[in-house]
């Protein structure tokens, strides 16, 4: 009774609840660490292999259907002319390598993946819930966490890209 209350009070307040860190969780402000990252898609890399650019980074997982949703406007956005510089990366919280593989088929993605090895980086990044976006500026410094799905290549998305990287709408990122 008393659990379905506070959720009454969440509802009716337009309160969030409250979320625990994770373990080593880099918070927005900090700056990633280094991490080795197994590719699904194409090879494995470092994530400092993506410093020096912009770094929108989705953290998925196959049994997850707001990431299922999101992921095609996540592909279309990584492909934008106007983002030419912009690197765009998901990373799977999947257990098994074969399940996130057939999600990338399912929703033929075709941007950098990689799954992560022994809650590394899902705890880094913060994923206690998914799906999960973060934009990192081209020092590895966390800017943005966003959860939950979004459009990523509506106008909205699209302005508050522009806006957390400092960009004017009529350049692209340098």
């Amino acid at each position: 009774m008393r659990s379905l209350f506070f959720a009454l009070l969440l509802c009716v307040f337009g309160l969030s609840p409250v979320y625990a860190k994770t373990p080593g969780e880099v918070e927005v402000g900090g700056t990633l660490r280094e991490a080795t990252m197994q590719g699904l898609n194409g090879p494995s890399r470092k994530l400092s292999e993506f410093r020096g650019k912009p770094l929108v980074i989705n953290v998925w997982a196959s049994w997850c259907g707001p990431c299922q949703q999101e992921m095609g406007s996540l592909e279309r956005l990584a492909w934008r002319e106007e983002f030419g510089k912009l690197s765009v990366i998901g990373i799977s919280t999947d257990d098994y390598t074969e399940a996130a593989k057939g999600f990338l088929r399912k929703t033929n993605a075709t941007f950098n993946h990689f799954i992560d090895s022994h809650l590394v980086l899902e705890n880094m990044l913060g994923a206690e819930r998914l799906p999960l976006t973060l934009l990192v500026d081209a020092q590895g410094r966390v800017l943005l966490k966003v959860y939950g799905a979004r459009e990523w290549d509506s106008a909205e998305s699209l302005e508050l890209i522009r806006t957390t990287f400092r960009l004017p709408k009529s350049k692209k990122i340098p």
